[in-house]
């Protein structure tokens, strides 16, 4: 090799700057595996903020806040979940505060978005790889199958659009709800600076769909305030659409015509659920003189709406949930498992999955060989895909449910719902998640990290590569039913 070859070569090296070669590292991580990389930002992320939360400085007491809580506080905050242990108005001081808001926001838009936001900040331009990183995150069926045509919500070369649209939908609407929410809370009796302070906390934790409230009280003062509970339901319902949602409505709302079959079925399937969630909470708990019952006529369908949107992943709550009927119960346990849209800040097994999966019992019982819907047809890997994703999510809710169960002894109404709200990272709770031993805290921990980080990029991250088969084996039906 020449000598002025390596001469320059050695010169390349010297002139890459220490933001360079983390790039480069980053980079590296990020191409044995999107999932993989996902799962490690996201892990490392919550250590992070388990030691910010344990400093003293973080408490209002100024004492370091035991393991446990701290853990079980950074897991819910960056799974953006609203279950506590501690209470959330009074056990942290402004500093420890901040750093929550800041993991709602990071937790809210995601890891891989997150990471691909970063990248396009640190090198100026958005490369293939950090596309495909950004389009795992909006479509995991390309964790899979690599880029696909037909269940797209967004093009490849639409990403870039779609982070900008993230960032800037992200402020436009916690702005918008936070504006809305200050005038009530200055007629309520705040001062300027705590209606506008407690504003942007209201509107960060609707939009990210976590459920933190900034005061003791949470919303009893408007339990039945139309305004107040009308703004974090717009919050939360624009959170739990979807980003790719936001995107397509942002380009062509006058044009519903033209919206992909993605946009469809999320909002389809989200309003079908949000009224009859309404409606079956309502008939089930209007002569619950401890919830509905205690309430006006016109009160009660308006928090049973509220509820409904809620468990979204929304996590706020009017009423007692553990006052609530065992039958009422079992009904938001479905809804809460259901959770929001894909690439949304809800959780759950999401909306398109049960559209999916409701899509294919209807042609079985029809006759059909495909799936359609909107003059559309879908592939059968989407359907592979959606049963995954629901049997991995049964699973691991009813691990975390025998488990906790055979730790507090509790009735099985209340584990099943804190658990299913953990996993859905929904954030209501009927007051067993304050009372659990640090195992309990630790179990639940771990059942909303799974739910948050994702069933299919779990199952993609450990698989450690696509299986390839060179021949089919024979085909036999068995008898099922």
């Amino acid at each position: 090799m020449p000598a002025n070859t390596t001469s320059r070569g050695l010169a390349h090296e010297v002139r890459r700057t220490p933001l360079r070669r983390i790039r480069d590292f980053i980079d590296f991580l990020a191409s044995t595996s999107s999932a993989r990389f996902a799962i490690l930002v996201f892990s490392s992320l919550i250590l992070i903020w388990t030691l910010l939360l344990s400093l003293p400085i973080s408490a209002r007491d100024r004492q370091v806040t035991p393991l446990a809580d701290a853990f079980f506080t950074a897991m819910s905050t960056i799974c953006v979940t609203g279950l506590s242990v501690v209470d959330m108005a009074t056990h942290w001081s402004t500093f420890g505060t901040v750093v929550i808001l800041l993991g709602l926001q990071i937790g809210g838009i995601g890891v891989l978005t997150l990471a691909s936001i970063m990248g396009l900040v640190v090198s100026r331009r958005l490369g293939l790889r950090q596309k495909l990183m950004a389009a795992s995150d909006s479509n995991p069926l390309r964790l899979h199958h690599g880029p696909v045509v037909e269940a797209q919500a967004v093009r490849l070369g639409e990403i870039g659009g779609l982070l900008a649209t993230v960032a800037i939908s992200s402020l436009i609407i916690e702005g918008a709800v936070a504006l809305l929410i200050a005038p009530r809370l200055l007629v309520e009796g705040a001062d300027l600076w705590s209606a506008v302070w407690q504003s942007f906390y209201w509107s960060a934790s609707a939009f990210t769909n976590t459920g933190f409230t900034p005061t003791p009280e949470g919303l009893a003062p408007f339990a039945t305030d139309p305004w107040m509970l009308s703004s974090l339901a717009i919050g939360v319902f624009l959170g739990s659409i979807g980003f790719p949602v936001i995107f397509a409505l942002a380009r062509g709302w006058r044009t519903p015509k033209r919206w992909s079959l993605h946009v469809k079925l999320t909002l389809t399937t989200t309003l079908i659920l949000i009224v009859l969630g309404a409606i079956a909470i309502y008939v089930l708990e209007v002569s619950n003189a401890a919830t509905l019952g205690a309430q006006d006529p016109a009160a009660g369908p308006m928090t049973a709406t509220f509820l409904s949107i809620m468990t979204r992943s929304g996590g706020f709550s009017t009423v007692n949930i553990s006052e609530m009927n065992g039958s009422t119960l079992l009904v938001m346990d479905m809804l809460m498992f259901v959770g929001g849209g894909s690439a949304s800040t809800a959780g759950g097994i999401k909306v398109t999955t049960l559209a999916v999966l409701f899509l294919a019992a209807l042609a079985e019982a029809r006759g059909d060989s495909d799936m359609q819907i909107f003059d559309r047809r879908i592939p059968t890997d989407v359907l592979r895909l959606s049963v995954s994703v629901v049997l991995w999510g049964a699973t691991i809710v009813a691990t975390a449910s025998i488990a906790i169960l055979q730790l507090t002894k509790q009735p099985l109404d209340f584990v099943l719902f804190d658990v299913i709200s953990a996993f859905a990272t929904v954030g209501l709770s009927t007051g067993l998640t304050a009372e659990l031993p640090d195992a309990g805290k630790y179990i639940l921990a771990a059942t909303m990290w799974a739910g948050r980080v994702g069933t299919v990029t779990l199952a993609a991250a450990l698989a450690a590569s696509q299986r390839r088969q060179l021949f089919r084996r024979a085909e036999e039906r068995p008898i099922v039913g």
